[in-house]
């Protein structure tokens, strides 16, 4: 006799239940704020704005926002997730006290946003130090992306307006921490912009890419070892001068538009001088050559710096430009990499779209939409989208192993964070027991063994 599959069960559902708790997998970013000893840090940090007689830490509130954020929380009020589990959260503050502390910070300038992002420097300085072979300099370079993003307004917001795609809202620019293949990104600036901000401002890069490099450990904050890397946005002549700046020399890798001087001489390149595009594998990549440029292209520009262009043929039902050649894709950036084969360049550049990754892992925590009226309060708002996302890529960076490392926030969330377990008390102590039948429950339990391996802070 044959049993068949049937459909849902009917159960009953009643309240009450005692011991039981929700969101069980969050221990493993609480275990990562601990051991990068960022609730401390923050918590220093926001002394001064801390009230007389004040039963709440200024440093604990944001820290509980945060943590909402990571968990799926998209606005101030998602805070009451962490409330109703005080047994993992610890007691919470209440929404109206939340709103109360970020009218504060706002009201405060910028005083406080540098406060945040001292304190997120010396715990990232902690936890790459912690991460060993997994920090994102172990090959002795740093790379930092910045791009673009444009978050809708549903509502009329200061500093919201039209967006170069006829939209409405804002242009924040924003600058990742590369992990390179094995991981994901962090992020280590963003910069507020209203949304008919300008995609190749070079001012606004060269801001974004101060803050950027004042989050990283002092010794990649100038000098070759730390890269960074635009799409064409970054490709402005300005920029490009102030990252080659005597006594700053970063490296750089930017794209370029294709302008009319550059387009001319790609149909000069002889046939002879076209390499073979390369995938990350080392294998040749299918229908793309690079080559390049030289000559009166390079007058006016840094010294050393290269002008490496890309043919491709361009995939299914790509609209080509006025500047693409020969039914060819065409595209162009600049490098002030030496000896270096031009297809292992052209691929790093390539790369540079893991950046489209970062931002789309930045919607999923809180960047889909900026939840506060007033600028100032965003900017706030915009500091605790950085800390969800800080623990979303340490705790990884930290706990995981293999493709688990590679995990973006929704599938965090749906494998790890959601994971119910039974609270047990025995004397002084409290067990989370997660449910044996869930599969990724020994994902869960090896992550939070490796984290208590690490040791404490201070």
């Amino acid at each position: 006799m044959k049993k068949r599959i049937g459909s849902y069960p009917r159960v009953r559902i009643e309240g009450g239940g005692r011991a039981v708790v929700s969101q069980a997998g969050g221990v493993l970013l609480v275990g990562t704020v601990r051991k990068a000893g960022l609730d401390t840090a923050i918590s220093a940090a926001l002394t001064p704005w801390r009230k007389a007689r004040a039963v709440c830490d200024p440093g604990k509130v944001l820290l509980d926002v945060a943590l909402a954020v990571a968990l799926g929380g998209d606005c101030l009020a998602d805070i009451a997730m962490l409330r109703c589990e005080p047994a993992l959260f610890c007691p919470v503050a209440s929404d109206s006290t939340v709103s109360r502390f970020i009218g504060t910070l706002a009201a405060s300038g910028e005083a406080p946003l540098q406060a945040i992002r001292a304190a997120r420097s010396e715990a990232r300085q902690r936890v790459w130090v912690l991460a060993g072979e997994n920090a994102p300099y172990a090959d002795g370079q740093v790379t930092v992306d910045l791009d673009g993003v444009l978050v809708i307004a549903h509502s009329d917001k200061e500093a919201a307006a039209t967006t170069w795609k006829k939209t409405y809202g804002h242009h924040p620019l924003t600058a990742f921490v590369d992990h390179g293949p094995g991981g994901t990104g962090e992020p280590v600036a963003a910069l507020l912009r209203s949304g008919n901000a300008g995609s190749n401002t070079a001012a606004d890069h060269v801001t974004t890419a101060q803050l950027a490099l004042a989050r990283l450990p002092k010794k990649y904050r100038c000098g070759r070892q730390t890269r960074i890397r635009t799409d064409s946005a970054g490709g402005t002549h300005d920029f490009v001068a102030w990252l080659a700046k005597r006594g700053r020399w970063l490296s750089c890798s930017v794209g370029m538009v294709i302008t009319e001087a550059i387009h001319s001489h790609v149909l000069k390149i002889p046939a002879s001088a076209w390499a073979p595009a390369v995938e990350t594998d080392g294998e040749v990549r299918d229908g793309a050559w690079v080559a390049e440029l030289t000559g009166d292209l390079l007058a006016g520009r840094p010294r050393g710096m290269r002008l490496i262009v890309r043919k491709e043929r361009p995939y299914p039902g790509v609209q080509l430009r006025i500047t693409d050649a020969d039914g060819m894709r065409i595209t162009c950036f600049a490098t002030d990499t030496p000896d270096r084969p031009i297809a292992e360049l052209e691929l790093r550049q390539r790369l540079r779209a893991r950046a489209e990754d970062r931002i789309r892992a930045a919607r999923a925590a809180g960047l889909r939409d900026l939840p506060l009226h007033h600028t100032a309060q965003n900017k706030v708002w915009l500091e605790i989208v950085q800390i969800a996302l800080d623990l979303l890529a340490w705790m990884p960076m930290l706990a995981l192993t293999g493709q688990a490392r590679l995990f973006e926030p929704r599938r965090l969330r749906f494998r790890l964070f959601s994971a119910a377990a039974q609270l047990v008390t025995t004397g002084r102590r409290r067990i989370l027991r997660l449910a044996r039948h869930w599969l990724w429950t020994y994902e869960v339990t090896g992550a939070f063994e490796r984290l208590a391996l690490l040791p404490n802070p201070g």
